[in-house]
């Protein structure tokens, strides 16, 4: 939300405008030869002047100048030569004259910077006799304080009015707020009305004498002005510094008419007699009334502003807290007593390894923009500095909450089922000894102890890399000194103490597990000979990780990664871990060495990397996992049963498989896709996208075989995929090695979409086999994330194929595709257009509705598409696994928006979207998260699904995820995720994934349509 920003100052009133005009118009025309050589008359030029200024030639006759302030108020006559001509009708000049009472009004808002005539305009030309000193009233002070000055006072007052750029309603409040004085005022000037044409009136010369007194007229005008308008007439109150189109929509507010201040004179005015001192009273009373009524409207002036400097309720949550708070949805498995023990210390690894990547990746991307000054306010609103407070104040949280959760569950848990993490000082002496061995052996060889003092600078620390400061003493010097010890990445953190021992033949095996860093901080002395140890505690750094390639500005993309990961070793600390007894000395030379603040310091109890709890997670104890499953073969690819595997393009031609992994096997259905597609002599070219695979892939080494038989293969490779890099720099070398056309994809952008295109050659032609997913093509991962994908020999899809192919690897900016949204060009524009076309549906009584599953939900387009879908009346169901930017439930903005999150076994990884289309859905599934960077930054690809029960079945999974029996996390307007995972009875609801492995209905055959 834009900020409000300040107005830049008042504009000229209509009623000065045309009284420039008008007084421009009204001035007569020399004669003479005077009149060929006079200089052109200037115009007004300025909106804070309304009285033309005329110049004379030299030689001319003087020109008589016609007063021309229409923003002027009306005041008694002063004389019989006043020039009242045009400036009034006949009748007010004749009220002036006679003894009545007559109406001031306070000038408009535009006030002493409005006009630039001098005091001589505004009174009569020869006065006939002195004016008697009049006591000052409430209507003579406004008069004074808003009337132009005379000569160059006038000009310097609207000079410095300018410059200072100060308000003129403050400045009458200000007046209205003096106190009332004796002191003779400035005559105020007449209030003139519109004239056509402005005609001096000669008035006698002798003394003008008072008339008979009257009853008083009040004249003024009945019209109810609008507030804007009203503030311009009275101007008693300060006008708010920011403009109605610098607010948001929510906080703008209708103005309120407001009635004038209408300020009456009497004909004391004119004569003032004797003042009696009950009229003095009334006079100050009258003063004080308009100064009450003043302040009054400046307070609920004052109060509106303050209401608009309120922040509205925002549309969006944080993106980072967000991602936090799916993290501590990890957190939550871990504690869930009903899941299976070891999966719970894998779900404390997950939370660890989770919250390291966010450090690497999400705070230090922050933090680097704010020391750059490129850090811009979130669109939830917060400031970049608040934010990185609270992202460490809320990780800070979460860490010390997971150690205590194994310290306190998942230990103790452990124990029971005779799996236990024990010290060195726990051990028995015959396995300390069987362990003296090991690190004699195994350990020392590696290890490399580094000492700080003037010829040992102080080491560099690589990023997460377990560490031993030691502190050591010189018994001959008694001096004292640092050192660190690194402990070695590539040895098992958790070391097995029982691994040589035979079973004792207990119902449960026993496995107790040490941790490296006890058993070297055990053997100091044999690193540091002849020095005392005095303490010794772990520490742990997070750095920068993220890498930064300027795509342009390099000849070789690959080239440029290589070298940039080496830097990436290198980067600034983000986090530093403590172990939470180190003593302050050691503390503060870490603080010092590492170049944190004391706010990235996270002070934990040991052991710390609890990353390591993957290795107790993978023991062989069936009974402590969840139950192994099989994943199965869709029916469509396995119709005859038979020793020979399923010829799978003529089963892809029969109809579209829509597969469902892990449900549907990785290794039947893709991947066996792939190995024929290399083994088929019938196969001319294969087309592949790799975004993360595994080293020794299947899928790589299909490619290879089908390149060295002669087959026509490109790989668009992304290299750049994050933590992945040098793998996939690994085996992109091999692929090229192997005749492999290797392109890294569109420059600036990531090539993140999952596609595969198999062209043969058949006896009726060409034909183009399709895959388009959700996941990548990694069968490890396969086994383990929750993915979608598209079988299919349909020409569409394939001649969309196609063109994207040509544009990833050659140059195709105008490519139009027919069953694709491909992004960065179509598909968030495609995909609001369907809901904005859900919400003509439900205004047309049509049924209308969207469903979304996707990882994450941040864009602010499609969010607010959403949202106008939720006002519309549109139901809205959100199922996203880690961040959601969308507030539910908020009245008036996303009541009708309804936000799941399931977490389990399995990583829901697929994204779905979902239309009613009227009664005809629109399904589409592909690789894309609504995010920024995949929307703009990156190549994605969703699919158009075609077979009404391919779409019936996602309706169904959609329809799951989002039933009340099912478990899951509910997210509410304040950004707040509540778990619900047992009915009213305390009984487990439904488990989305179980059920599905167990009563998924099976996948239809036949044709495809």
């Amino acid at each position: 939300m834009a900020d409000m920003t300040s107005s830049a100052g008042p504009s000229p009133s209509p009623a000065a405008t045309r009284s420039s005009s008008a007084s421009s118009s009204a001035a007569p025309a020399s004669t003479g030869r005077a009149s060929t050589t006079a200089r052109p008359r200037k115009a007004a030029t300025t909106s804070r002047s309304t009285s033309p200024r005329t110049t004379t030639p030299r030689g001319a006759a003087p020109r008589k100048r016609v007063p021309g302030n229409q923003n002027a108020a009306v005041a008694p006559a002063a004389g019989p030569d006043s020039a009242t001509a045009g400036e009034a009708p006949a009748k007010k000049v004749a009220a002036a004259k006679s003894d009545k009472r007559v109406e001031v009004v306070a000038p408009a808002e535009s006030g002493k910077a409005a006009a630039k005539k001098t005091a001589k305009q505004a009174a009569p030309r020869k006065a006939a006799t002195k004016r008697p000193p009049a006591k000052k009233t409430v209507a003579r002070t406004i008069a004074r304080k808003t009337a132009p000055k005379s000569g160059a006072d006038a000009v310097d007052s609207g000079t410095a009015q300018r410059s200072s750029g100060s308000d003129p309603a403050v400045s009458i409040e200000a007046t209205l707020r003096e106190p009332v004085t004796d002191a003779p005022t400035a005559k105020s000037p007449v209030r003139k009305a519109p004239a056509k044409k402005a005609t001096p009136v000669k008035a006698p010369a002798k003394k003008a004498v008072p008339a008979k007194k009257s009853a008083p007229v009040r004249k003024t005008a009945a019209k109810r002005l609008p507030a804007k308008k009203a503030a311009e007439v009275t101007g008693p109150v300060a006008r708010p510094r920011s403009s109605g189109s610098d607010l948001p929509d929510a906080l703008v507010t209708p103005d309120e008419p407001v009635t004038p201040v209408e300020v009456v004179a009497s004909k004391d005015d004119v004569t003032p007699p004797d003042l009696t001192a009950t009229a003095e009273q009334n006079r100050h009373a009258s003063a004080n009334a308009l100064v009450a009524a003043a302040q009054d409207t400046q307070d609920r002036l004052t109060s509106l502003i303050r209401e608009s400097d309120q922040p509205q309720v925002r549309r969006f949550l944080d993106r980072e807290l967000s991602w936090l708070a799916f993290n501590e949805r990890v957190l939550e498995l871990a504690r869930d007593p009903d899941l299976p023990l070891l999966e719970r210390a894998r779900f404390l690894a997950i939370f660890a390894s989770n919250l390291d990547e966010f450090f690497m990746v999400r705070v230090a991307g922050l933090k680097r923009r704010i020391a750059t000054g490129l850090a811009v306010r979130a669109a939830s609103g917060l400031e970049p500095r608040d934010l990185l407070g609270r992202i460490r104040a809320r990780a800070h949280e979460l860490q010390a909450m997971h150690a205590k959760v194994f310290a306190g569950e998942i230990a103790p848990a452990l124990a029971d089922a005779n799996i236990t993490i024990v010290r060195w000082d726990q051990l028995a002496e015959d396995e300390q000894a069987r362990l003296h061995t090991f690190f004699r052996e195994q350990v020392f060889p590696v290890l490399t102890p580094l000492a700080v003092d003037p010829a040992h600078p102080f080491p560099y620390i690589s990023g997460l890399s377990l560490n031993l400061a030691v502190v050591l003493r010189n018994p001959v010097t008694e001096k004292e000194m640092f050192a660190r010890v690194k402990v070695p990445q590539l040895l098992p953190r958790l070391v097995n103490v029982d691994a040589d021992e035979e079973p004792d033949g207990q119902e449960f095996p026993r496995a107790r597990f040490v941790p490296l860093e006890d058993i070297i901080a055990s053997h100091l002395d044999q690193l540091f000979p002849g020095m005392e140890v005095l303490e010794h505690h772990t520490f742990r750094v997070t750095r920068q990780e993220d890498l930064e390639v300027e795509e342009d500005d390099v000849e070789n993309l690959l080239k440029a990664l290589e070298k940039e990961l080496l830097r990436r070793k290198f980067g600034p600390p983000v986090r530093l871990e403590v172990a939470e007894d180190i003593g302050p000395h050691m503390r503060d030379l870490l603080v010092r060495e590492m170049g944190v603040s004391e706010s990235e310091v996270f002070p934990l109890p040991e052991p710390l990397d609890l990353r390591a709890l993957n290795l107790v997670a993978d023991l062989d104890r069936p009974e402590l996992r969840y139950p192994k499953y099989v994943a199965v073969t869709p029916r469509a690819l396995s119709e005859v049963e038979s020793s020979k595997p399923t010829n799978i393009f003529d089963a892809i031609k029969r109809r579209d498989v829509l597969l469902h992994h892990p449900y549907d096997s990785f290794s039947t259905t893709v991947q066996a896709f792939l190995e024929q597609a290399a083994d088929d002599p019938q196969v001319l070219a294969i087309k592949q996208t790799l975004y993360r695979t595994s080293g020794d892939s299947p899928i790589v080494d299909a490619l290879i075989d089908a390149a060295q038989a002669g087959k026509q293969v490109l790989a668009v490779v992304e290299i750049k995929a994050r933590f992945d890099e040098e793998a996939n720099i690994s085996w992109a070398r091999k692929l090229e090695r192997a005749g492999v056309h290797v392109v890294y994809g569109i420059v600036g952008l990531k090539t993140h979409a999952k596609l595969s295109l198999v062209v043969r050659q058949e006896s009726d032609g060409l034909h183009r086999y399709c895959h388009v997913g959700t996941g990548n093509y990694n069968p490890k991962t396969a086994r383990l994330y929750e993915d979608l994908g598209m079988l299919t020999c349909d020409p569409q899809v394939g001649e969309d194929l196609s063109r994207l192919f040509n544009q990833l690897s050659g140059y195709a900016p105008k490519t139009a595709y027919r069953r694709l949204l491909v992004a960065p060009r179509s598909l968030r524009t495609g995909l609001v257009d369907r809901i904005e076309r859900e919400i003509a549906n439900h205004d047309a009584g049509r049924p209308a509705g969207v469903k979304v599953k996707v990882n994450s939900i941040v864009d602010e387009v499609v969010i607010d598409a959403l949202y106008r879908a939720s006002q519309a009346g549109v139901p809205v169901d959100v199922v996203v696994r880690g961040i959601c930017a969308i507030r539910p439930g908020v009245p008036g903005l996303s009541e009708n928006i309804r936000v799941r999150s399931i977490l389990g076994r399995f990583l829901e990884h697929s994204r779905v979207f979902w239309f009613a289309g009227g009664g005809e859905p629109v399904v589409y599934i592909g690789s894309a998260d609504m995010m920024h960077r995949n929307l703009d930054r990156r190549v994605e690809a969703m699919l158009r699904l075609r077979d009404p029960r391919d779409i019936a079945e996602l309706d169904e999974l959609l329809t799951l995820s989002m039933d009340p029996g099912t478990a899951s996390w509910h997210l509410d307007a304040e950004g707040v995720w509540t778990r619900h995972h047992h009915d009213a009875e305390g009984k487990p609801l439904r488990d989305l994934q179980s059920y599905i492995i167990a009563s998924r209905p099976p996948k239809r055959s036949g044709r495809r349509r």
